[in-house]
């Protein structure tokens, strides 16, 4: 999937001084009792792609939903291109223009049209003009094969289309960032490859991605670095060679070794 259309979004705005992203002994907890995340300490290198793994609950959802500002965190900080976005003075509205979030539920409005759908936000919130949006909006359809269903509803789209207009969206506002939330976990097993296909491209197109995903063997291939969070902490993180074939901690090899006798690694 290369083009200058995703090119551009993969580029976005930033710099090459640092990490695009780095979490910084963030804690989340829901009411008194509830720990979510504890201690996580992270850094996304520019164009690279950073696998979150781990069972339902270890907190890789809600992570991405902290780096996107969607959830207030109670200690640490997180830092965008150098800037921490979790100061209270910070511009959330701002801060989420140049991150693109993709979840696993699509959320793509059902009387909008795919170009629509696609074109409201670069219009409504960066001031594009509808022809413009269009034209951008066009080319990245056609770059990920959706090109024939510009005038569509969502409903007469398949799973796997659908979640590729919602990346499409998402591409759309030209993030710098690109969070990817357990984006396969709804679809059927025939819709998945075609999804993680067009997460290929954008990793050879530069995109800088984080990624929550159950899909071992498609982490194992396409990331650039592979974070185990287990209870609310990075209890291990390596390439995907290392952490995949001789990992250090007992937690990761247990954790392991219950996805590989489920066969899904």
């Amino acid at each position: 999937m290369s083009g200058s259309a995703v090119q551009e979004a993969a580029a976005g705005a930033g710099t090459d001084a640092g990490p695009v992203l780095r979490v910084e002994h963030v804690r989340k907890t829901y009411g008194r009792h509830r720990v979510v995340l504890r201690d996580v300490t992270l850094e996304v290198p520019q164009h690279t792609v950073t696998a979150l793994i781990g069972a339902s609950g270890s907190g890789k959802s809600t992570l991405l939903r902290c780096a996107n500002l969607l959830e207030e965190i109670d200690d640490g900080a997180i830092h965008l291109d150098g800037e921490e976005i979790t100061d209270p003075r910070a511009d959330a509205d701002a801060v989420r223009r140049r991150i693109g979030v993709v979840f696993q539920s699509y959320n793509l409005f059902p009387h909008m049209t795919v170009l629509q759908n696609i074109t409201l936000a670069p219009r409504r919130v960066l001031g594009v003009g509808r022809a413009q949006a269009e034209e951008r909006a066009r080319a990245l359809l056609d770059r990920l094969g959706l090109a024939d269903k510009a005038h569509e509803y969502p409903d007469r789209l398949s799973g796997g289309q659908q979640q590729r207009v919602a990346i499409v969206r998402a591409l759309a506002v030209r993030p710098r960032l690109l969070l990817l939330d357990e984006i396969t976990a709804a679809l059927d097993p025939e819709l998945v490859g075609e999804v993680l296909t067009v997460v290929r491209g954008l990793k050879d197109e530069g995109m800088t991605m984080v990624l929550a995903t159950h899909e071992m063997a498609f982490a194992r291939t396409v990331a650039d670095q592979v974070c185990f969070l287990d209870d609310g902490v990075v209890r291990e993180q390596g390439s995907p060679e290392q952490l995949f074939g001789d990992p250090r901690e007992d937690r990761t090899r247990r954790f392991l070794r219950r996805i590989t006798e489920a066969g899904r690694l």
